[in-house]
Formats: C-alpha cells, sequence, structure tokens
C-alpha cells in the first residue's frame, strides 16, 4: 500500500532530571527529496552545532513544502504529577493532531517503545528506529535542538545549575550545584525523591 506521507517520531527527556520531555512528530512528503540528506549521521553521534546545521537543512525543506514537523511538550510538573510514561504519550498525541494527517493516509515510524494512538492503523515500532530511518531521524534531530535551546534558556534565567552545559541530566556537577543551591521549579521532583535532596524543596 503507498501512503501519502510517512510520518516519524522520536522523542527526547526521558532520562533527564529537569526540565520537560519532548516528542517530535515528522512527515516527509512525496516530493520530498532524500539525497539531500544522504551524508546525515545518527543525531546521537552529532555535536549540538551540528545539530543545529541539519535543523537549517530541515527548516528549509519546511519552507518548501516538501516535509512538515510539530514538537510538543510535556514538563516536569506533569512528568510529577502523572508520571513520564503518560507525559510521553499525551504529547505524542498532541504532536499527531497538530500535523493534521488522516490516520489512513500515513504510515507512522516510531523510535523503540513508542506508540501512535490506536486510530493510525498503521504504524511501526523500530528499535534503534534514529539509526534505521529518515523520517525518524530527522524527528530526533527536531526534537533534541528544541529541547537543548529551551534548557539553555532556561539557564540564562536560572544560573547555577550548568543546565546549558548537561541540558537537565543529573551530572555530578549538576548534584553538585542541588546541593548548594536547592531543588528548582524545574526539577523533577519524582526523579528525586531517593536522593535526599527532596527536603530542600522551594
Amino acid at each position: 500500500m503507498k501512503f501519502k506521507t510517512v510520518i516519524g517520531i522520536d522523542e527526547v527527556g526521558r532520562g533527564p532530571i529537569a526540565g520537560p520531555v519532548a516528542v517530535c512528530a515528522l512527515c516527509l512528503n512525496p516530493n520530498f527529496n532524500t539525497k539531500d540528506f544522504n551524508n546525515f549521521r545518527d543525531s546521537k553521534k552529532l555535536s549540538h552545532l551540528q545539530r543545529v546545521k541539519w535543523l537549517e537543512k530541515i527548516k528549509a525543506e519546511r519552507e518548501k513544502g516538501t516535509l512538515a514537523y510539530k514538537v510538543s511538550l510535556e514538563s516536569n510538573k506533569v512528568i510529577d504529577k502523572k508520571g513520564l510514561t503518560f507525559a510521553i504519550k499525551r504529547a505524542l498525541a498532541n504532536s499527531l493532531v497538530v500535523l493534521d494527517i488522516k490516520p489512513k493516509d500515513c504510515l507512522v515510524l516510531l523510535d523503540g517503545g513508542l506508540k501512535a494512538p490506536v486510530q493510525y492503523k498503521n504504524q511501526k515500532t523500530i528499535i534503534k528506529g534514529d539509526e534505521k530511518e529518515l523520517a525518524i531521524a530527522l524527528a530526533s534531530i527536531v526534537a533534541k535542538v528544541h529541547r537543548d535551546t529551551l534548557l539553555t534558556n532556561l539557564a540564562r534565567k536560572y544560573p547555577g545549575y550548568g543546565l546549558e552545559k548537561h541540558k537537565g541530566y543529573g551530572t555530578s556537577a549538576h548534584y553538585r550545584a542541588l546541593k548548594k543551591l536547592g531543588i528548582s521549579s524545574f526539577h523533577r521532583q519524582s526523579f528525586l525523591a531517593n536522593t535526599g535532596l527532596i527536603k530542600k524543596a522551594k
């Protein structure tokens, strides 16, 4: 069966102890030319600057109408209250809703562990999908740059935590900052519940 469009989906921010989770749904239209992305590499192996450069190419394709994408975020507050699985599922569903593509007209390719809502009958979950499917790989780039940029901007508002460097992950430097400054409003308290730091919550 030939589909009008292929949608790749990936999420970032599953493991950090601060900030939101981000899910990107990116659709490739039939007139998308893959040859311009033949040299694309797995986003995990790229630096932030390399990802930004690829994002500019992705945005250029969006301007031409050969692809579209939507990034949806769910905050640390939602993660704490409803759980990470709920947050990812809702962000994923919201991304697809905004793209506004009829489920029967598309094939949805998802990175391992993710599932689209049941109305998307034509979907496939692929382990290490960001290494195997271009649509997922491009979605990964968009989601990563979007979330990293958000954390970098947050670092300007809340200096001292080093968010611009570790992007909210639990590095030793981040934990030292937490001991010194306490837990902020953008930290995932549910992730820190067993660290002994939660009593310092503001």
